[in-house]
């Protein structure tokens, strides 16, 4: 058995997300099989039981484990309040009565990608399907569509953590920095279109008087989305401390808000209570909303997976960091140096599932690379490319949280759903080196 601690470190971590899917593959529980693929990764990093209980218990049970399970929790219970109050029907309607099916298809999670929160595609996934009332699209494909869509402005837009740790690590202006990732949505736009919208069937074009009925109503409709945005955008301006407390608290606050807004606009259906008299049954709606058991399972898989993300951080047995470990095998293979700034964020994305992740991993790793003093167009076009294959490593992550809960309510295929979303990264991960190498001739 030796020869398996004798195996590279990349390979091990590697291998441990091989562990999930193999497993959820066989035993349809993906929460099993997020747990055997931790303790694999743990064992294989030669943490003894003792240690793997400690570093488990004390990510499941930090706050901002706690606190992000909450957040997952809070986007089922709106979507579901959405639900049953008929908004999320009528958005769908609303916006197929201003854009083809096709369109509606991507322009709903791209929407709902505007807001900061982890597993939000859990909350696009419904309106996705929505689109879809005659059930005759792949589910796969609803599954891909979504979550690719999902997640087109994480490059730049500032209200993500990740984009705000990657300028302070870069040292770039805000603007900057928006201002060369920019094209990266673009191309994850093209990307998108080619290799998965084309695959929906062409509807006819919504009708001129009926887009202009839909334009006056589309904004009472996203309400709740605005009212999220603006809460949180007036926490982090003038209640910094809140985000300080902890960085999911503002977005937290701001759903709860709200659902409040929502309830006092579209109070939730008090017919059964006419009918029997008792008062109780809306509160009895809402206990089912707050305890539905898809919450429960989707904020449980948050907080495994956040585990998981426990031992790419933790310190080995001796006191050397994994990916310390990674940077240096990859140092020694004498692979070329653009390579290796692809690849440091790519597997720092791909184990951690989150921009933080690979951002916070992989990011001071490549600065370094550039030596003490980068020429500016060295700066920006490392910084554009590190991000890129990150971010890709991130969306092709089987831990990241919202292509599991995508996957949860479409019942779809796990490892499925990422080999078909090869290809748009491809593109996108090419365009990004075009690019690189563009600024680095030019500047």
């Amino acid at each position: 058995m030796d020869f398996l601690f004798n195996i590279p470190y990349v390979l091990r971590v590697l291998l441990s997300l091989v562990v999930i899917m193999a497993f959820n593959k066989l035993l349809k529980q993906l929460l099993v099989s997020l747990i055997l693929g931790t303790l694999c990764l743990a064992l294989w990093c030669g943490h003894s039981f003792d240690t793997i209980g400690a570093i488990a218990f004390a990510r499941a049970f930090e706050l901002d484990n706690l606190l992000l399970m909450l957040l997952v929790a809070q986007v089922i219970w709106l979507s579901t309040q959405m639900d049953k109050t008929g908004t999320m029907t009528e958005l769908v309607d609303t916006v197929k009565s201003l854009v083809s099916q096709r369109t509606a298809m991507a322009v709903l999670p791209a929407v709902i990608g505007l807001l900061p929160m982890p597993g939000g595609a859990i909350f696009s996934a419904p309106l996705v399907d929505d689109c879809d009332r005659e059930k005759i699209i792949d589910p796969l494909l609803k599954t891909r569509i979504n979550y690719w869509f999902r997640h087109l402005w994480e490059y730049w837009w500032p209200l993500y953590p990740g984009v705000l740790m990657a300028i302070a690590i870069t040292g770039l202006p805000m603007t900057t920095f928006m201002l060369l990732q920019l094209p990266l949505s673009f191309l994850s736009v093209l990307s998108g279109y080619i290799f998965l919208l084309r695959k929906v069937r062409k509807s006819p074009a919504p009708e001129n008087d009926k887009k202009r009925a839909a334009l006056k109503k589309i904004f009472t409709l996203i309400r709740p989305i605005l009212v999220i945005i603006t809460v949180y955008l007036l926490i982090r301006l003038f209640l910094p401390g809140l985000a300080t407390v902890n960085k999911y608290l503002p977005m937290i606050s701001g759903i709860f808000v709200a659902q409040l807004v929502l309830q006092r606009n579209r109070p939730l259906a008090f017919s059964d209570w006419q009918k029997s008299g008792r008062r109780s049954l809306t509160i009895s709606g809402w206990r089912k909303i707050l305890f539905s058991k898809k919450a429960l399972d989707m904020a449980v898989l948050a907080g495994i997976i956040r585990v998981y993300g426990a031992f790419i951080e933790a310190q080995l047995a001796d006191g050397t960091l994994l990916m310390g470990h990674v940077r240096d095998e990859l140092g020694s293979w004498n692979i070329p140096i653009l390579l290796v700034i692809i690849l440091i964020p790519f597997i720092s994305g791909i184990t951690t599932g989150i921009a933080i992740g690979f951002v916070g991993a992989g990011f001071p790793i490549v600065m370094m690379l550039m030596g003490n003093s980068p020429t500016y167009g060295t700066l920006l076009s490392t910084t554009l490319l590190a991000y890129a294959s990150g971010y890709m490593g991130m969306l092709l992550s089987p831990v990241h949280v919202c292509l599991i809960v995508t996957n949860e309510h479409f019942k779809t295929s796990l490892p499925a759903s990422i080999f078909k979303l090869v290809r748009p990264a491809l593109v996108v991960i090419g365009g990004a080196i075009a690019l690189s190498l563009l600024i680095n001739a030019i500047m």
